[in-house]
């Protein structure tokens, strides 16, 4: 397995690996009723902003087996999201007047995205997404694609980045402490890390 950057034609390979890994890093296919609403939140509008600042783990036989993508400015990403990104989804969902199920909650949650400051954003500008499939898992390759992440903020002078993930998802949970992030203050349905850059 190799890191490369991201190239255009990557994102279905992409958007199957966050479907592989969207429900607390298991396999989250028929947990929603529409299998494409996780990558057109969670990852492919990183890829159409930030092309740059993405890279895969590329198997031997060719085959995208995971990721990492990054918004550096999470204020300006979340008000793109909200203003372009989302209303340009032809096929999205109506605004679910209350929350019956999963979907609605995930929908809600991209309705709402670039309506109130995130409360890491200040001090933990930059915001990423890492999604490995389980044969990626344990190799290294989830902390080299943390490094090439932190390598280029640090270029840029970006001064601190974080993330948010599942409660459930011990894995993850347990991952980000061991390459250099810290908890912060967050919900009980999910677990907040930040890492500073300067």
């Amino acid at each position: 397995m190799r890191i490369r950057p991201f190239r255009s034609g990557d994102e279905p390979a992409l958007a199957d690996v966050c479907l592989r890994t969207a429900d607390a890093g298991s396999d989250a296919t028929g947990v929603l009723d529409d299998d494409e609403l996780w990558a057109e939140i969670f990852v492919l509008p990183y890829v159409a902003r930030h092309p740059d600042l993405a890279w895969v783990v590329e198997a031997d036989d060719g085959r995208v087996v995971g990721y990492i993508v990054c918004a550096p400015d999470t204020a300006a990403f979340e008000e793109w999201f909200r203003s372009e990104w989302w209303p340009a989804r032809t096929r999205r969902p109506p605004l679910p007047s209350s929350v019956e199920s999963r979907q609605d909650a995930i929908v809600r949650y991209a309705y709402a995205r670039g309506a109130t400051a995130s409360p890491y954003a200040e001090r933990y500008p930059a915001h990423l997404h890492i999604d490995l499939l389980p044969e990626a898992q344990g190799t290294g390759f989830g902390r080299r694609l943390i490094d090439t992440l932190v390598g280029k903020l640090r270029g840029r002078r970006v001064r601190g980045l974080h993330l948010i993930a599942s409660a459930d998802n011990a894995g993850a949970v347990a991952f980000y402490p061991r390459v250099g992030f810290t908890p912060l203050p967050s919900d009980d349905d999910v677990r907040a890390f930040g890492m500073p850059l300067d």
